[in-house]
């Protein structure tokens, strides 16, 4: 996400530790090596992130898939505008657009886009 100011490398350094403090974490590996992650917490997919070499190789949905039976009463999730593979990808797996901001709320200014899924009425 070229269009993200990049984080400085102190910071880099700390964000493992933030992101387990304060979400569920949950990895797919591929022989022994982290491919991709989720971050999850109270309703909310906070992180979900695939290596760009493993991508479009069903790392991300069965992570998803996974949330959401961790999950069933719903996820909520915020997405960059500009992430149009995630967009296409969070669309393809039955999130709906709710709304999208012009990115004063979020801390990289970025346009964002909220999406939600509901389990459909058995």
């Amino acid at each position: 996400m070229t269009y993200l100011p990049r984080i400085p490398d102190d910071v880099r350094l700390k964000l493992g530790g933030w992101f387990t403090e304060r979400h569920e974490i949950w990895l797919i590996e591929d022989s022994g090596r982290v491919v991709g992650f989720a971050g999850l917490s109270d309703g909310w997919l906070d992180h979900l992130y695939v290596d760009t070499d493993s991508q479009s190789r069903g790392a991300g949905s069965m992570l998803l898939e996974h949330v959401k039976r961790l999950q069933p009463g719903g996820i909520r999730l915020w997405v960059f505008q500009k992430n149009l593979g995630a967009r296409r990808f969070y669309e393809r797996h039955a999130f709906r657009l709710e709304k999208m901001t012009d990115g004063s709320g979020n801390m990289e200014h970025e346009p964002d886009a909220l999406y939600v899924w509901q389990p459909r009425p058995a």
